[in-house]
């Protein structure tokens, strides 16, 4: 995990640094980049935040929920804790390469507030998820460990669900008390990641706006006028 924490901070740092200084990696202030940079840079924006959210999608609304309800718990517990570092390493360079091109080609002194929102959705999606990822994943993963050692010691934790786990969590103080802390941290951790998740949402609206209705400019505007002036006929004038 050393150089996934070495590489993210260093994402982190170019993300912001190209947020909010633009100029030092030579983005023009006006917004106006060579065309086939700002292909380039759209699409790694589309291909990252797309990503971001259909993994996001899956994790948390299909894949976990069918995993839980089709697998021995304690073998779901060790797959998780193999999946959701990934996960959130995955999820959280994708964040970064997404805001960093958003906020390339639209430069914090000169963008709309519209484009300022979505750039804070996509740094707030990017913070949930190096806090789950560094803080609330590694908590969640020890506790987990701690509490399989229990259940392995009441002889559960084989079954499917939290019906046996309930039962003897009832005459089991010491199993009681791990499943209070075990739900706290992971209800942070599942928290996060519905912001994380919240966020994207709300980025994809605005992305889904602008295919519908693209910006249209002045010219554009004009010539259109133009052109349905041309197809009046005289005599309906």
């Amino acid at each position: 995990m050393g150089w996934m924490t070495r590489f993210l901070t260093a994402a982190a740092f170019l993300a912001i640094g190209v947020v909010f200084s633009p100029e030092t990696f030579r983005s023009k202030s006006e917004g106006l980049h060579p065309p086939m940079l700002t292909t380039v840079l759209k699409l790694a924006h589309l291909l990252c935040f797309s990503t971001a959210f259909g993994a996001a999608l899956w994790v948390t609304f299909i894949g976990g929920i069918i995993m839980f309800k089709n697998l021995p718990r304690h073998q779901f517990g060790n797959l998780q804790s193999k999946m959701f570092p990934a996960y959130f390493s995955m999820v959280g360079v994708c964040c970064a390469v997404a805001v960093g091109a958003f906020g390339y080609l639209h430069p914090w002194k000169t963008s709309t507030v519209a484009e300022k929102y979505q750039i804070g959705f996509l740094l707030a999606a990017f913070a949930f998820n190096l806090t789950n990822l560094f803080v609330f994943t590694p908590m969640t993963i020890e506790m987990m460990k701690q509490r399989h050692k229990i259940e392995r010691e009441a002889s559960i934790g084989e079954e499917i669900g939290w019906t046996k786990n309930q039962e003897v969590a009832k005459k089991n103080p010491k199993l009681a008390a791990m499943n209070k802390k075990f739900g706290m941290i992971h209800g942070l951790s599942s928290l996060a990641n519905i912001m994380s998740f919240g966020s994207l949402a709300v980025h994809s609206w605005y992305l889904a706006d602008l295919i519908i209705y693209p910006p249209v400019s002045g010219d554009d505007v004009i010539g259109y006028v133009h052109t349905l002036n041309s197809n009046i006929e005289p005599s309906r004038i």
